[in-house]
């Protein structure tokens, strides 16, 4: 095999730590919240790095969402990707899991012959995991998914999955789309002649739905099939009692304690 042609899509989250929700809109408050690479994208990136220093070849990752998201192409360059591609536009707006992966498939359909798809498992801004499996079902591909560790050997992957309670080996034909989690690899720092080189915009491309052919009618929120209905902070459990004192008198307290709350 001479060389293999990766794509890895990527997705610009909120620092859930930080996230706010709106009581009015239902949605999260994104306004002066730090927005990083989501993290198993981030290793299916190295995933990508490693793939390529073993056989060779090129790393394309593709990202949607705002303008501001070709920041975290930025970053997937200087960890060193070879090319980005940015799908932004106000068609693009609003899309849930199926329209996005349609969306990203279209993209990739104009980038041509692969080998190779990287998803991360799932972004920790919706925790669906819908994406990916989603992606391959409009490319027609085979996928695997949770992969721990992942080889290529004869023109086919070899992937490890981590399952709830057992590991599992899968060899499948490329071209194929497989999502990874965290699991799979530590991700790599940036190097100071990749991030010298990802100041260089020319590595990013920029499409909307013009550049993708696709009628606005099959895009964004409009074409989306699910939405949020209502999105909410749980409630946080109050703090417990410490009981102090004689073992006796305390063990009458906790006795009555748990009688107020009906446990007894």
């Amino acid at each position: 095999m001479k060389g293999l042609r990766i794509i890895v899509t990527v997705k610009q989250v909120p620092d859930t730590a930080d996230v706010k929700i709106d009581p009015k809109t239902n949605s999260l408050m994104r306004e002066g919240i730090p927005s990083i690479l989501n993290p198993e994208d981030k290793n299916a990136v190295e995933a990508a790095l490693c793939l390529k220093q073993q056989h060779g070849g090129t790393i394309i990752a593709i990202t949607m969402g705002p303008p501001q998201a070709e920041e975290v192409l930025g970053e997937v360059l200087a960890m060193g990707a070879d090319q980005g591609v940015l799908l932004t536009d106000r068609a693009f707006a609003g899309s849930d899991t199926l329209i996005t992966a349609f969306t990203l498939s279209r993209a990739i359909m104009k980038l041509g012959k692969y080998d190779l798809i990287l998803c991360g498992r799932q972004a920790i801004d919706g925790d669906t995991a819908q994406v990916g499996p989603q992606l391959a079902g409009f490319l027609e591909l085979p996928q695997v998914t949770y992969a721990e560790h992942i080889s290529i050997e004869k023109g086919n992957a070899v992937v490890r999955r981590g399952l709830e309670d057992s590991t599992e080996w899968v060899r499948v034909k490329l071209p194929t789309l497989v999502t990874v989690t965290a699991a799979v690899n530590a991700p790599r720092y940036p190097m100071l002649y990749n991030v010298e080189a990802a100041c260089d915009g020319s590595r990013i491309i920029i499409w909307g739905a013009q550049e993708l052919k696709v009628p606005e009618t099959m895009l964004g929120l409009n074409a989306s099939p699910t939405g949020v209905k209502k999105i909410f902070e749980p409630e946080r459990k109050k703090k417990g009692q410490i009981i102090t004192g004689d073992p006796k008198d305390m063990t009458g307290i906790l006795i009555d304690k748990l009688q107020e709350l009906n446990m007894l």
